[in-house]
């Protein structure tokens, strides 16, 4: 009797125990009775009938993470390169999750392998190169909404490396080292350009100042000129005026001028070093005294007009060294 009562005992207590289930923060469990599924427990306190109803699957809630071995794959252009990534997916019906497909991670890792080649094999070595996010988004799109029927959520899928092959690499640097190279000659090209450019600015608007300075100077001469021209036909017209009231000064005045006015353009010539003259000292002299007394008779202007000084004798032809 008592050990009946033991073993009654004993009984009710692994009954109980198998009716408490306590689930873990982050999963949720299957209930099946009979082996068919029933509910869900979710985290916290659970009860279960015992030997009517069993724990079937134990899923993980939380966001895991899933590495993608590399792989071959060929692109459009038929290079092929190795490719890896990893896939970030989340449970949200567990189950889906645990009935709806078998071996889950299995499934999700060789779905998204799959999808890899199909997108990465239709484009070419470039654009998988340099389009790394559309890749990713492309992957993304198809692979959630292929697992959505399975209960999960595929949050991020990343591919962490595209390793082409060593002589393609080596292709590659080949290529931009000759593509910075002509970069820099058509950089260089342009600077020479625009440095020719400024210099013939430059020289063309030193021409052109060049061209206003000649310009001015000759509007200079040519002004200067004709006040000169003015002012003898001004001095002229003023002897014109003395000769007709009968004063000989002027007369002797203006030769005496003209006269000393070629001697200084003989004794110039630089080609010249010895000047045959048709003239005397006497008669130089002569002219010169001559301007002296029509110096002396402007100064005494108003007074007695002193007498007209001689003429000068006929030149003689004479050496002058």
């Amino acid at each position: 009797m008592e050990i009946f009562a033991l073993v009654l005992l004993g009984f009710a207590l692994v009954t109980v125990f198998k009716a408490v289930r306590m689930v873990p923060q982050g999963f949720e469990w299957t209930v099946e009775r009979f082996g068919r599924y029933d509910r869900t427990l979710e985290p916290g306190f659970g009860l279960t009938i015992p030997w009517v109803e069993a724990i079937g699957r134990k899923m993980n809630m939380m966001e895991q993470v899933l590495d993608v071995p590399s792989q071959d794959v060929i692109t459009k252009d038929n290079a092929v390169v190795k490719v890896d990534g990893v896939v970030f997916y989340q449970v949200l019906d567990a189950a889906k999750a645990a009935y709806e497909v078998a071996q889950l991670e299995i499934a999700v890792l060789n779905l998204t392998m799959t999808n890899i080649r199909t997108v990465l094999g239709s484009m070419d070595l470039d654009e998988s190169l340099s389009k790394r996010d559309e890749i990713n988004a492309k992957l993304l799109a198809v692979v959630d909404d292929a697992t959505h029927p399975w209960g999960i959520k595929v949050n991020r899928i990343e591919i962490k490396d595209i390793q082409p092959p060593r002589d393609l690499v080596d292709s590659m640097a080949r290529q931009m080292k000759a593509e910075r190279e002509k970069r820099a000659n058509i950089l260089d090209a342009e600077g020479h350009r625009a440095a020719e450019i400024l210099r013939a600015e430059g020289e063309k608007q030193a021409a052109v100042l060049e061209a206003e300075g000649r310009r001015e100077a000759a509007f200079r001469d040519a002004e200067a000129r004709e006040r000169l021209a003015e002012a003898e036909a001004k001095a002229t017209m003023m002897v014109s005026q003395a000769i007709a009231k009968g004063d000989v000064q002027a007369i002797n005045y203006f030769v005496a001028q003209k006269y000393v006015e070629a001697l200084k353009e003989f004794a110039k010539s630089p080609q010249q070093k010895t000047l045959l003259l048709p003239l005397e000292t006497t008669g130089v002299l002569g002219s010169l005294a001559g301007l002296m007394e029509i110096a002396r008779a402007a100064g005494d202007r108003g007074g007695a007009s002193p007498p007209p000084p001689a003429a000068p004798r006929p030149p003689m032809p004479g050496k002058v060294g």
